[in-house]
């Protein structure tokens, strides 16, 4: 219903962004710089884009760094590992991919999040 004063997206593609209570703090609805955005404030949206690029930079080189210095000192190293997903070869077709290996439903259920970095 009154598709084309939105664009033309379904109900669906509306609703993709809707920001939803109780998720992780690393959700990408969350982004303070996207929500500047949809809210028409693009200066506040640039320069809060800059500032989460830019943490992710210095997250980077930080691990990289630490990467370095174990290689040096010979000393085991962790590298980075994603939460809920895990990296495996799919068994049809032989690619990689990254599989959900479990914990967000549960850590949504009881609203811990205390393993989620600090992304924003």
């Amino acid at each position: 219903k009154h598709a084309e004063n939105m664009y033309y997206f379904s109900e669906l593609a509306l609703t993709l962004n809707a920001p939803e209570s109780g998720t992780a703090p690393t959700d990408s609805r969350l982004r303070p710089d996207q929500r500047l955005m949809e809210n028409g404030r693009w200066d506040e949206a640039n320069a809060e884009k800059q500032r989460l690029e830019e943490k992710q930079r210095i997250s980077r080189k930080r691990r990289e760094a630490e990467a370095t210095r174990a290689t040096e000192d010979g000393t085991p190293y962790d590298p980075y590992k994603p939460l809920w997903f895990e990296r495996r070869k799919d068994p049809v077709t032989q690619e990689l991919a990254h599989v959900y290996k479990g914990g967000y439903w549960e850590s949504k259920e009881k609203q811990d999040w205390a393993l989620c970095p600090d992304i924003f």
